[in-house]
């Protein structure tokens, strides 16, 4: 297989710069909805370090970019405290959807930019078209896989908040094990996942295009 180690360390920026983005959204939400974890802990903040999991932000997505599957992954949590929040778990549910939506609307300005100007089609030569493409499906990549409603990802706050007491309850014992079940999940299932992930990446786009009038 020929890599080309150039093209790698652009998609790998691009997911760091789209995971700091994401958890940054986060933790500006929770702020605002009285919450000052997240800034206490210094995690209101553009410093990749604060941020990177050098597992799912770094190894994960560079992988599946080899691989030539969807490119996901994540970041280590912003620490929320969700009794300090308005609303309570409804607060909790507009902070995690904060995240995928700050990925979905990275990806359609980045979409936008590059449709208009041609450069998702090539006539910003190869390397801009890389950047614009990939900024779309990095993102979009990371708006699904973080909206699969399996704690700890962030579907699964929208469920605690809709959820009687006693699936929340259950929701909490899953969340112990939540990132042993998600990676299981991509092992075990990997081809169904990666199916399921195009077809959510394509839906989108589908949409994108309508919204431009293409």
């Amino acid at each position: 297989m020929n890599l080309d180690f150039g093209y790698i360390l652009i998609v790998l920026i691009i997911v760091v710069a789209s995971v700091i983005l994401h958890e940054l959204a986060h933790g500006v939400v929770a702020y605002l909805l009285g919450d000052n974890t997240a800034k206490e802990a210094g995690r209101l903040t553009l410093n990749p370090l604060k941020h990177i999991d050098p597992y799912m932000s770094i190894l994960v997505p560079v992988v599946l970019y080899i691989l030539k599957a969807p490119v996901f992954g994540g970041a280590k949590p912003v620490p929320i405290n969700p009794q300090n929040l308005k609303w309570k778990e409804w607060g909790m549910a507009l902070v995690a959807i904060a995240g995928p939506f700050t990925n979905i609307l990275i990806a359609f300005i980045s979409f936008v930019i590059g449709h208009f100007t041609g450069f998702l089609y090539g006539s910003g030569g190869t390397l801009v078209g890389l950047i614009f493409t990939e900024l779309v499906f990095v993102n979009l990549g990371f708006a699904i896989f973080n909206s699969i409603p399996i704690p700890p990802l962030d579907g699964s706050r929208v469920l605690y908040a809709t959820a009687p007491d006693g699936f929340r309850a259950v929701l909490q014992n899953i969340e112990r094990y939540g990132v042993i079940i998600v990676y299981a999940m991509i092992l075990l299932f990997g081809e169904v996942f990666s199916h399921l992930m195009v077809n959510g990446v394509e839906g989108i786009i589908k949409a994108f295009y309508f919204l431009v009038g293409a």
